[in-house]
């Protein structure tokens, strides 16, 4: 069962004994159906928005018989039974958000608009630690990529009965086999931290969430285009509508970035969500109140431990958040395609920064610094997000080694394995790109001055240098938002439109 924060000025309550749920919520308690599909598809991340908006909301202080009258919307689930030999209580409030599909509330008409094709897989493909310090001042969003390397607990295989193992699985797949107790237990084993309460988010209820509260306002240094979603924006700033803001946080075929990418972006909508929020005057209006914490529960499952009481209480404490008390990064990553036998391809984590980050969050530490001025160029992608083959064009012995080693030690992702070209008189070193990956191309390129930008269609994710007599040196480069270098940490204030 799960244990209150040792933090004395924490507002978990004692375990009581669980509500009777409603007839609306019963059907959510029990475990989810298993997964239809377990084939990757771009899904969209922000499920988990909506219940952060709960937190936020609730700081209105506007009524306990708001609150009580939507406690019963909650749907209850117990994924700390049983469970034995967790890590230590650390201060401060630890939230696990997952974020499962659920596409069943949403029309025929806006699947077709948003491209939300396909059935739901009752599966999770979004998994974020929530750290609100023990002051309250501060909350920290750690996103877990969901193909991130894992090795799970011994468990019973929810769908089949079975008696397995530890093995080794896609993060995300820890729902699949053994649902929300499963998962605590498998992050907690990896990141040593101890999960205080477990919030489910379907997505159906994000567009609503958008809507009530009229949009939310964000900024793109440059187009963002993805076919896959149908997500079209020019550069320049923007008020998304519920549509347009879940394309905007499924889409992750804008470059090579990928899943990491979406997660940047996802962080962005959470802050300018955040900034919407505490500063429209949604928290003075009850009414308004009403309807949008209305909105955030239609779709959410939670621990029995956290209720009413403790997002009032939780709220309360917040009165004065802002998008400068959150901060938002991403495990680091030490190995973006991790082969694992029998799982496929994987992301394994940086064990010393990964460790770092997670000691930060048992001691109640903040994750970001004031960072000092760069010198570095501004790219539109950071370049621990490219990855890169380096290819020698010329007759110059050891000269694809050079260049592999100088651009892995500016932060680009590098195969460490660089090749001689077909022709050994390339004069001017050339960026080979697919079209699709144009943003990351841009930034190789800017990092290698004098190159020559060459398309070619069906590259795929791997960009190409092919070294010519030309070359001297790597230029240091950072990605167009503040925090993108190698703590990649960034606090709301800083991505959220200025």
């Amino acid at each position: 069962m799960p244990t209150p924060p040792r933090s004395p000025r924490s507002t978990a309550a004692p375990h009581a004994p669980p509500a009777r749920p409603s007839p609306r919520a019963s059907p959510r308690a029990t475990a989810p159906p298993p997964p239809r599909d377990r084939r990757r598809k771009p899904r969209w991340g922000m499920r988990v928005v909506t219940t952060l908006s709960v937190v936020v909301l609730a700081s209105a202080g506007i009524g306990h018989a708001v609150m009580t009258s939507l406690d019963a919307d909650i749907a209850r689930v117990d994924p700390f039974k049983d469970m034995k030999n967790r890590p230590q209580a650390g201060h401060g409030m630890n939230v696990l958000l997952v974020g499962t599909d659920g596409r069943e509330e949403i029309s025929k008409e806006q699947r077709r608009k948003y491209r939300l094709g396909g059935e739901p897989c009752h599966c999770t493909d979004t998994i974020m630690i929530v750290h609100v310090s023990e002051d309250r001042e501060r909350a920290s969003v750690v996103s877990l990529p969901r193909d991130s390397y894992a090795m799970t607990p011994a468990h019973v295989d929810r769908t089949t009965g079975k008696r397995h193992g530890s093995h080794p699985v896609k993060l995300n797949a820890a729902y699949a086999e053994g649902g929300p107790q499963l998962t605590v237990r498998t992050v907690e084993s990896m990141t040593k931290v101890k999960i205080d309460h477990y919030l489910e988010v379907d997505f159906t209820s994000f567009m609503r969430t958008v809507d009530v509260v009229g949009g939310v306002q964000i900024c793109t240094a440059a187009p963002l285009r993805d076919s896959y979603t149908g997500l079209n924006l020019p550069a320049g700033r923007h008020t998304l509508a519920g549509g347009q803001a879940l394309q905007y946080v499924r889409a992750r075929h804008l470059d090579g970035a990928s899943d990491l990418g979406r997660m940047k972006r996802q962080q962005r909508f959470m802050a300018a969500l955040v900034e919407r929020i505490t500063s429209s005057g949604i928290l003075l209006n009850p009414m308004k109140f009403r309807d949008v914490t209305r909105a955030v529960l239609g779709s959410v499952r939670a621990d029995k431990g956290f209720g009413t009481e403790e997002m009032l209480d939780l709220g309360r404490a917040m009165r004065n958040f802002s998008p400068s008390s959150s901060e938002f990064t991403t495990v680091p990553i030490g190995r973006m395609e991790f082969a694992v036998q029998g799982v496929g391809s994987t992301l394994k984590w940086d064990p010393v920064k990964a460790e770092r980050l997670f000691h930060a969050l048992r001691e109640d530490r903040p994750l970001s610094v004031r960072r000092p001025h760069s010198e570095a160029r501004i790219v539109p992608v950071a370049p621990q997000q490219i990855r890169v083959q380096v290819e020698n064009g010329t007759g110059t012995p050891g000269l694809g080694r050079r260049v592999d080693a100088a651009l892995a030690s500016t932060g680009f992702r590098t195969t460490r394995a660089p090749v001689n070209a077909a022709a050994s008189d390339v004069k001017r070193t050339i960026v080979a790109y697919d079209p699709r990956w144009d943003r990351s191309a841009k930034s190789l390129a800017a990092a290698l001055p004098g190159s020559e930008l060459r398309p070619v269609k069906g590259l795929g994710g791997t960009l190409k240098v092919i070294a010519g007599t030309d070359f001297e040196r790597v230029r240091k480069v950072r990605a167009d938002g503040p925090g993108q270098g190698e703590s990649g940490v960034v606090r709301g204030d800083e991505v959220a439109c200025s």
